[in-house]
C-alpha cells in the first residue's frame, strides 16, 4: 500500500495561507513568556506546522525520516525567504545526528504515535537528551483518549479545489483493540463531474494515552507541564475536549537519573 509520506505533493494539498497564519498564531501563543530562541522539530515533514515559528524569530532545525518531505520543506523555506538546518533522521536515534542542544525540542503533526508505545518512551528520552537545562519539550497530536472513547470510523473532509480539479478526502479507521489502528486516506480527484484519479494511502498508528506521555515527562524531570488545545489560542477549548492537543513542558535545571 502506498505511503502518504512518499507523496509530498498530495500531503500538502489542503494547505493554504489561512492555515499557515493560524499555525503562526499558535506558535506565538506557545512562545509567549518562554525563552525559546532555537527549536528542533524532530518530525518536521514538509514544514507546515513549524515554518511559521521561524517567521517569529526562532532559529529553526528540523529532522524527518523522509528525504522527500525534507526536500519539500526546503522548497517552502526558500519560497518564504527562511532558512533551517534540516537532517534526515529517525526520531528514535536523534543523538546519532545531533550533538547540540536546543531551547525547545518538539514533535509536530501527530507523528509520535507512528511508533509503538515502547518506542515512544525511548523517543522521548532521545528528545530530552537534546533539550537544554531549563528548556522545553513540546509535542502535538490527535486526542487519542477521545478517539478510543468514541471509536468513530469515518471522517469526511470538506472538498477543496486545485485549479479546475475538485479534491475529496475520506478517512477510514480500523481499530485493533487499543493496541493499534489502520488509518486509510481515500482521495478522489474530479474534473467535469468525472473521477479522473484515485489515491489510497494506509498508515498504522499506535494510540497513546496522554497520561502515559505525561508520566514519562515527569520521570525525566519536567515541570510546568501544560496541556492545551491545538491550536493553542483556542483557549475556551480544553485539551480533553479538543480533537488535537499540544503539550509544553519545562526541563528542570537539576540533572535527572532514570
Amino acid at each position: 500500500m502506498a505511503n502518504l509520506y512518499d507523496r509530498a505533493d498530495i500531503y500538502d494539498l489542503f494547505e493554504n495561507e489561512e492555515k499557515y497564519q493560524a499555525i503562526k498564531r499558535h506558535w506565538a501563543k506557545i512562545l509567549e513568556g518562554r525563552e525559546i530562541h532555537t527549536l528542533l522539530d524532530v518530525s518536521i515533514g514538509t514544514g507546515s506546522l513549524t515554518l511559521p515559528a521561524a517567521e517569529l524569530g526562532v532559529t529553526l532545525y528540523g529532522s524527518d525520516l523522509s528525504g522527500g518531505m525534507l526536500a519539500k520543506c526546503g522548497q517552502k523555506l526558500k519560497a518564504r525567504g527562511l532558512s533551517a538546518d534540516l537532517r534526515e533522521c529517525d526520531f528514535r536515534s536523534l543523538t546519532e545526528k545531533f550533538s547540540e542542544t536546543f531551547d525547545c525540542v518538539g514533535s509536530t503533526g501527530n507523528s509520535l504515535p507512528h511508533v509503538t508505545n515502547e518506542d515512544l518512551q525511548h523517543t522521548l528520552e532521545q528528545m530530552d537528551a537534546l533539550v537544554k537545562e531549563g528548556g522545553y519539550l513540546y509535542y502535538d497530536m490527535r486526542n487519542w483518549d477521545k478517539i478510543l472513547a468514541e471509536r468513530k470510523r469515518f471522517y469526511l473532509y470538506n472538498p477543496m479545489f486545485v485549479e479546475d480539479t475538485r479534491v475529496n478526502l475520506v478517512q477510514v479507521w480500523d481499530y485493533h483493540g487499543e493496541e493499534s489502528m489502520d488509518f486509510h486516506l481515500l482521495y478522489t480527484f474530479e474534473k467535469e463531474n468525472q473521477i479522473v484519479q484515485k489515491e489510497h494511502f494506509e498508515e498504522t498508528y499506535y494510540p497513546v494515552r496522554r497520561a502515559a506521555i505525561l508520566d514519562k515527562l515527569r520521570q525525566l524531570g519536567y515541570q510546568d507541564i501544560q496541556a492545551m488545545c491545538h491550536p493553542a489560542y483556542f483557549e475556551k477549548v480544553s485539551a480533553d475536549e479538543a480533537d488535537w492537543y499540544c503539550v509544553v513542558a519545562r526541563k528542570s535545571n537539576i540533572p535527572h537519573t532514570l
